[in-house]
């Protein structure tokens, strides 16, 4: 059974990634990218849909000297012919470990219990694919080490291919030296399993049982490979991990941010890297589908995909904190993926530039803790979202002010972004939050329509590029008073969610963020003080907007609530901060911080009824704002400083 959202860690390789419970079971991996199939599904459905459990055989809680029983050994499962079905025996009891953490800085989990005899711990990652060249194919690489006295392990591995449906075929293959390596076959996929310890099937399932002592290492590797391919090398799993330890060494070396927040800052670093396709520079929003945003309804999605938003924001995050190189490869992806029809501008494509995400439900998966449909593809890219032009045009102008190498390519099309955002900025559309409703005049929307043209005028103004400036300076005054004057409420002191209505909506904080009007603005202060009375949860978290109306009709096209956005709560920080409230800015960033799980990850929202995460995992919409946020109050703080010369033990404590 799949564990809380937030129970589980991430581990990748910038190709793909696996979510790995306290109990020591990877229950999500999809090889041999993001996008692909899933392997291990158990976190959509059951076991059954694919695990792979290490940890203690005997229960840590069972009377000194209890075992559980150990599996006959009277005949192998495996003939030349494949699996035999035999009656099971149990698995790893799928008990959480008493302690976990990532190795230093680093995507390398480590996880230990006090078992029956001793300590042991669980060393996982997968080696970065970029160590080995862009066609490295993927692995993962468990290794199970002795801390003290002598503990019975167990490895259970059940692999099912296309999202938890297709058993493969298993099979030894036997070796020169005397030993055997597991293959798993389905299709075009196979995964290889390498190890010391000796395998054995049950149930179709292989498993292992080995004693480990203090100072003893015993590793596990799992290679995935086209089936058709010769078979891939054993790897060494002790180079590889001194090799993923130097890699994120250097890696997180590049980071400038040194302000108080730096643990937080770091982690959110290197979970945007891990979700970073490195072929390509393709950044996925999250390594997960469907995972809900009510637990048990229908808000479900797949976002193994990149968003132009999301990347775009990702990219500013990146470029303030120092890496550079993650910008070009994400502009370079930018460029093919837009390629020569910037008129048909999608907001998001495959993690290589694809076009075609055709959504559709897996019927045999039964759901996160019954979540249904479990979709794959999503329908949403073809969707109008006017305020992509304004996300995309602000990270280019963000690369070309923080000194990234000139691009003519990127400037054109920018130019050519803008030419078609100014015969149709004036069209509804389906708005940031990619309701499922009618289209409206979304005010968040024009906003960044009004963004994508001030920052082109810019780009004008301080490079050889050349467009009609003054028309787009007129074109600028336009939007921007026309957003004033239909999309702000007079009488409530606010903008509103859309031309004409009523309700409120959490994008608009982004409002003096973006530069549109300033934020000492009377109409800018009352919408943040709207927004944070009308949409803010018992526990002061931000809605995204109203998803019913007064009289508890949905209004988005979807049934069912969801929880307070993390994305936009940090937003509120934000601007609390802005409009001179830092105090109450950290207070709320820092509760936002206390939500992150053990290991620092956040999902995409905060269920306040249940008081746990919801959404996909990890999301880089989450980490992104966080980033921002912390580099705000950073600033506010050292603002404080540089005005009081006596100031700066006073400012270290309230930190």
């Amino acid at each position: 059974m799949a564990g809380r959202i937030e129970d589980y860690a991430l581990i990748g390789d910038m190709q793909t990634a696996a979510l790995v419970s306290r109990d020591g079971a990877v229950d999500w991996l999809c090889l041999p990218r993001f996008d692909s199939p899933a392997v291990f599904a158990g976190l959509l459905g059951t076991d059954e849909h694919g695990f792979w459990r290490i940890g203690p055989a005997e229960p840590v809680s069972a009377p000194a000297g209890a075992t559980v029983p150990a599996p006959p050994a009277a005949r192998s499962a495996f003939t030349d012919s494949g699996a035999i079905p035999i009656p099971p025996t149990a698995a790893a009891p799928a008990v959480p470990a008493d302690r976990r953490r990532y190795r230093g800085d680093s995507l390398i989990l480590e996880q230990e219990w006090d078992a029956q005899g001793g300590t042991v711990r669980v060393i996982d990652f997968m080696p970065p694919r970029p160590l080995a060249g862009l066609d490295a194919v993927p692995q993962m690489i468990r290794i199970v080490e002795g801390v003290s006295g002598k503990v019975r392990m167990r490895s259970a591995l059940r692999m099912r291919f296309s999202y938890g449906r297709v058993v493969p075929w298993v099979h030894r293959v036997e070796q020169p030296d005397g030993g055997h390596r597991t293959v798993a076959v389905a299709g075009p996929d196979s995964v290889w399993l390498d190890g010391v310890a000796e395998t054995y099937g049950r149930d179709l399932t292989t498993y292992a049982d080995f004693t480990v002592e203090a100072g003893e290492r015993i590793a596990f590797a799992l290679t995935w490979q086209a089936s058709h391919l010769p078979a891939p090398a054993a790897p060494d799993a002790e180079a590889m991990l001194a090799d993923t330890v130097e890699f994120w060494r250097d890696w997180v070396g590049q980071c400038t941010y040194q302000g108080p927040y730096r643990e937080p800052v770091v982690r959110s670093l290197i979970t945007l890297k891990a979700l970073t396709y490195a072929p390509t520079g393709g950044i996925v929003a999250a390594p997960t589908t469907s995972l809900p945003e009510d637990i048990g309804g229908e808000r479900n999605w797949d976002y193994r995909y990149t968003w132009l938003r999301d990347a775009a924001i990702t990219l500013s995050s990146l470029l303030r904190t120092g890496y550079r190189e993650e910008a070009r490869a994400w502009r370079e992806w930018l460029l093919r993926a837009v390629a020569g029809d910037p008129e048909n501008l999608q907001i998001m494509y495959g993690i290589a530039g694809e076009r075609e995400l055709t959504e559709s439900e897996l019927d045999w998966l039964p759901g996160y803790e019954g979540s249904q449909p479990v979709r794959v593809g999503n329908g949403a890219a073809g969707q109008l979202q006017l305020d992509v032009y304004g996300e995309v045009v602000e990270a280019l102008h963000l690369a070309h002010m923080t000194g990234l190498t000139r691009n003519d390519h990127a400037h054109l099309l920018q130019l050519k972004l803008i030419t078609y955002l100014e015969q149709h900025w004036r069209e509804p559309d389906e708005g940031i939050w990619e309701v499922r409703g009618p289209r409206r005049h979304f005010v968040h929307s024009k906003v960044m329509a009004w963004v994508a043209v001030d920052r082109t005028i810019k780009l004008i103004e301080q490079t050889p590029a050349e467009g009609p400036l003054e028309r787009w300076k007129a074109l600028r005054d336009e939007i921007h008073r026309d957003v004033c004057e239909k999309g702000y409420d007079a009488d409530r002191n606010t903008f509103t969610q859309y031309y004409g209505g009523q309700e409120l909506d959490a994008s608009l904080l982004l409002i003096p963020q973006v530069g549109f009007l300033p934020p000492d603005d009377k109409r800018v202060i009352g919408t943040i003080e709207a927004i944070q009375r009308e949409l803010s949860t018992e526990d002061g978290f931000v809605l995204r907007y109203p998803t019913h109306d007064d009289d508890g009709n949905n209004v988005d096209g979807l049934s069912g609530h969801e929880g307070a956005f993390l994305a936009c709560s940090f937003w509120l920080a934000d601007d609390l901060a802005m409009i001179g409230r830092v105090a109450e800015a950290r207070e709320l960033f820092e509760k936002l911080l206390s939500l992150r799980n053990d290991v620092g990850l956040l999902a995409e929202e905060w269920d306040s009824r249940a008081q746990r995460q919801v959404g996909n995992f990890p999301q880089a919409f989450s980490h992104v704002p966080l980033i921002d946020t912390a580099l705000r109050l950073t600033a506010c703080a050292g603002a404080y400083l540089s005005a009081q010369p006596d100031g700066r033990e006073r400012e270290q404590a309230t930190l």
